[in-house]
C-alpha cells in the first residue's frame, strides 16, 4: 500500500502518467472519440472544480445514473478527488427504486444521463445532466456536465481537502439475486489495494505483451466494470474502449475495429462467444485473453471457447463486491488445475470453514470461503446488522460461497451455499448441473433451481433456453444429465423459457425463476 495515508484513488490512478500524456486512455466504441491521459487529467480537474462550484463538499454522496461512457470514470474520479462519495445506480432502475436508493445513500447531488432524468427528477437535489448530443437548457437546480468540463482547472478556488485512505469512496449495490440489494461501501484503501494487487499479478505474468487494449462492456455501475476493468486498467496505463451497453454483434465489431486484446466478460457472453455463429463474420485475431467473473464458468464453456479461439487464453477470477472484486485469479496455462479460480491475490488471506462447526477445514474439503485483507469492504450502507453478519470482529468476510482449496493452494468455487439444493439429505450444486447442461448442443442457456417435493424436500429443476427449431424435450434433458451424474444429482423437472432472467452482471436471478416455476406440472 502507498505509504501516504492521505493517498486518494484519483491521485493514485493518475500518478506516473507523464510518459503517457498523448496515449489513449478512454475510447468511445460507438464514435471513436478518444480521451488521452493528459486530457483525462484535465477533465477530472475541470469537473472537480465544477462540482465544488455547485456545492459538493468532502463527505457528500453524489449518485451517478448512467450507462457506460467515457464520462463515467471522469465523474467518479472528480467526485472522489473532492472527497465525495460516488454511489452508482443501474440506469434501468425504476424511479421508485432510484428514490429509495438515493434516500438510503443520503445522496445530495445526482449526475444523470439525459435519457434518465425523469427517474431522479423528484429527488429534490441538484442534478448534473450528461447531454446526449446538443447543448440542453437546464433548470435552476440543474447544470450540464459539459459546463463542468468547461471549468478552468487553473483556478484555485477549490477548498483544500485532506482525504484519508480509510474514507469511503464508492457505494456499489450488490446483485440481490437471493435477497434485497445492499449498498457496499468501499474505501479509497480498498480500491487502491485491489489495483495494486492486480498490477502485481500482471507484472509477474510471463505472457504479458505490449499493445494491450481492453474492452469495457461490463456495466460500470458494477464493481467488475468500474473497479476491475476501468480503474485498474487506467492505473496500469492501458487504453480502454468503452461500450455504452451490451450488444453482441456490436461487441464483436468493436473487437475487430479497435483490435481489442483483452475482453473481460460475464458467463452468458462467454457462452455466446463459444456457440454463436455470428462470431464467424468478424476478425477477432487481435484477441489474447477472455476474462470471466461474476459467476462460475463451467469447463465445457471454456472448452467451447478454446476450440473456437485456440490462441486465446480463457481466465477465471473469483471475488465479490464486498471484497472489491478479485480475490483470486487463475492461470489459464496451468492445465493441472484447469477450472479452478486460481491462487489468491497478493495481500489476500482465505480459509475454508465447516458450516456446521465453524472449524477450519484442510485441503480438498468443502466449506464456506472466508476472505481477509485490505480489500474487504467497510460494511453495508446503514446496515450494521448485515455488516456484522458478513464481516466478523477479526475482519474475515464470510462470503456465503461453498468451495475448497486443493493441495497446491488453488481455489475451487462450487456454488452459493444458499443456492444449494437439499435433496434427501444430499446437497446438489446448481452450478455443476448448469455447466453440464450448457455442454448440450441444443441448449443455449440454462439454470437449475430447487423445486419443493414432499418426499425429497427439494428436487433439481432445470430451466432451459433451447436452440431455435430444435427437438429437445424434457425427457431428453433429464436423460442427458442422468447419464453423467450421481443419482441424487439428477434433474427431476424441466421447464423451457425464452430467456433466463439475469442481473446486469450476468448472475442468474433465481428468485424470479422460483416465482416463474411455481405452476410447473409434473412431467
Amino acid at each position: 500500500m502507498p505509504e501516504d495515508p492521505c493517498m486518494d484513488v484519483t491521485t493514485f490512478v493518475m500518478s506516473g502518467k507523464d510518459n503517457l500524456a498523448d496515449k489513449p486512455a478512454l475510447i468511445d466504441a460507438k464514435t471513436g472519440h478518444t480521451i488521452t491521459y493528459s486530457q483525462l487529467q484535465h477533465a477530472i480537474c475541470s469537473v472537480e472544480l465544477g462540482l465544488v462550484s455547485i456545492g459538493v463538499r468532502q463527505g457528500d454522496v453524489v449518485m451517478l445514473v448512467s450507462r457506460n461512457s467515457v464520462h463515467y470514470p471522469v465523474a467518479f474520479l472528480a467526485t472522489t478527488s473532492v472527497g465525495g462519495v460516488l454511489a452508482t445506480l443501474n440506469p434501468l432502475t425504476s424511479a421508485a427504486e432510484a428514490k429509495k436508493q438515493a434516500e438510503a445513500a443520503g445522496a445530495r447531488f445526482v449526475i444523470v444521463e439525459e435519457e434518465f432524468v425523469d427517474k431522479v427528477a423528484e429527488l429534490g437535489v441538484p442534478l448534473v445532466i450528461i447531454e446526449k448530443g446538443d447543448k440542453i437548457k437546464v433548470g435552476s437546480t440543474e447544470v450540464a456536465f459539459s459546463d463542468l468540463l468547461a471549468s478552468d482547472p487553473s483556478c484555485s478556488s477549490a477548498p483544500e481537502t485532506k482525504i484519508s485512505q480509510d474514507d469511503p469512496a464508492l457505494v456499489l449495490y450488490s446483485a440481490g439475486t437471493t435477497g434485497p440489494s445492499k449498498g457496499v461501501v468501499l474505501s479509497h484503501k480498498n480500491i487502491i489495494a485491489h489495483s495494486l494487487s492486480v498490477s502485481i499479478f500482471f507484472q509477474v505474468t510471463p505472457y504479458k505483451k505490449p499493445g494491450e487494449v481492453y474492452l469495457c462492456v461490463i456495466p460500470m455501475f458494477h464493481v467488475f466494470g468500474l473497479v476491475i476493468v476501468t480503474y485498474t486498467q487506467l492505473s496500469r496505463g492501458v487504453p480502454i474502449v468503452v461500450m455504452p451497453s451490451f450488444d453482441f454483434e456490436a461487441m464483436l465489431g468493436a473487437i475487430q475495429r479497435f483490435k481489442i486484446t483483452h475482453v473481460p466478460l460475464v458467463p452468458p457472453i462467454v457462452i455466446a462467444l463459444g456457440k454463436s455463429p455470428a462470431v464467424k463474420a468478424f476478425d477477432l485475431s487481435s484477441l489474447r485473453e477472455i476474462g470471466s467473473g461474476a459467476a462460475p464458468l463451467g469447463r465445457e464453456v471454456i472448452n467451447a471457447c478454446l476450440e473456437r479461439f485456440p490462441d486465446v487464453k480463457v481466465r477465471q477470477g473469483y471475488g465479490l463486491t464486498e471484497s472489491t472484486a478479485i480475490a483470486s485469479v487463475a492461470d489459464p496455462d496451468d492445465l493441472e488445475h484447469y477450472g479452478s479460480a486460481g491462487l489468491l491475490s497478493s495481500n489476500t488471506l482465505a480459509k475454508v470453514i465447516d458450516v456446521g462447526s465453524g472449524r477450519p477445514l484442510p485441503p480438498n474439503q468443502q466449506g464456506e470461503i472466508w476472505i481477509h485483507g485490505p480489500t474487504i469492504m467497510d460494511g453495508y450502507l446503514n446496515n450494521p446488522k448485515a455488516t456484522a453478519e458478513t464481516v466478523d470482529a477479526e475482519g474475515w468476510l464470510h462470503t456465503g460461497d461453498l468451495g475448497y482449496f486443493d493441495d497446491s493452494g488453488n481455489l475451487y468455487v462450487v456454488d452459493r451455499i444458499k443456492e444449494l439444493i437439499k435433496y434427501k439429505g444430499f446437497q446438489v450444486a446448481p452450478a455443476e448441473l448448469e455447466a453440464l447442461l450448457l455442454s448440450h448442443s441444443q441448449v443455449v442457456d440454462a439454470a437449475v433451481i430447487p423445486f419443493p417435493d414432499e418426499e425429497a424436500g427439494q428436487v433439481p429443476l432445470a430451466v432451459i433456453v433451447r436452440k431455435q427449431g430444435c427437438s429437445l424435450d424434457g425427457q431428453g434433458v433429464m436423460k442427458f444429465v442422468s447419464d453423467q451424474v450421481a443419482p441424487y444429482k439428477k434433474v427431476r423437472k424441466v421447464m423451457f423459457i425464452d430467456a433466463i432472467p439475469k442481473s446486469a452482471s450476468g448472475k442468474i436471478l433465481r428468485r424470479e425463476l422460483v416465482q416463474m416455476t411455481m405452476p410447473v406440472s409434473k412431467l
